[in-house]
């Protein structure tokens, strides 16, 4: 039986479940505090028969067997010398799963500024990014619920409403595959931590956020 924290990572369609992630709060109980923020990017991966999925055509290795695993679980790779934080959804055997690509932060900000070595927008405006400023550099957490992980989505904590949720290609998948074009990014639009976000278009003033 699944937990009511589990059930918010199923049920309905992955994108639908992208979208809903934006404004929660991604937190990680670190060594030297917490530290966390705004999710304000996500992009949806539909499976097997998604050509930008880790599990297209029926894929399955050690490397990605998380990505199999309950809805709600954490499915942590490395892209070179990057580390993602991808959620898995839907149930399990079904390896679906949305990306993390960008927060705006909220907690343990100094903190997140030390383990980057740098601030501004620049400090989580990427998966890789953010998860070196949250401070998470290996795939220890791979595989566990996050509803008991030190990393997780606080479904609790009351959550930043978008003003509008903008909708377009996933970055970085491979551009000849048969989905390369999918609408499967989902965006805070003019939120400035967005990555690839052109300073033109930024809203400084709400982040893209309702008052």
């Amino acid at each position: 039986m699944l937990s009511e924290y589990q059930k918010f990572f199923t049920g309905r369609p992955t994108p639908q479940i992208a979208k809903d992630l934006l404004g929660r709060l991604l937190i990680f109980h670190g060594p030297q505090g917490d530290v966390g923020g705004w999710i304000v990017e996500t992009e949806a991966y539909v499976g097997e028969q998604d050509s930008a999925s880790h599990a297209f055509g029926g894929r399955r290795t050690n490397y990605s067997e998380s990505l199999y695993g309950m809805p709600g679980d954490l499915y942590i790779y490395q892209i070179r010398s990057h580390y993602c934080i991808d959620i898995v959804v839907q149930n399990q055997e079904e390896p679906q799963g949305v990306l993390i690509r960008a927060i705006e932060p909220a907690v343990g900000v100094e903190q997140m500024i030390k383990n980057r070595g740098q601030d501004g927008f620049n400090l989580t405006n990427g998966p890789g990014k953010l998860m070196q400023a949250l401070g998470i550099q290996s795939r220890s957490m791979d595989g566990q619920p996050m509803e008991r992980a030190k990393l997780k989505v606080d479904l609790k904590a009351e959550r930043h409403v978008p003003q509008k949720i903008e909708a377009g290609p996933r970055i970085g998948v491979n551009a000849k595959g048969k989905d390369a074009l999918k609408p499967y990014r989902f965006i805070v639009a003019g939120n400035p931590y967005v990555s690839k976000m052109k300073r033109r278009d930024a809203d400084d003033l709400t982040h893209g956020w309702r008052n």
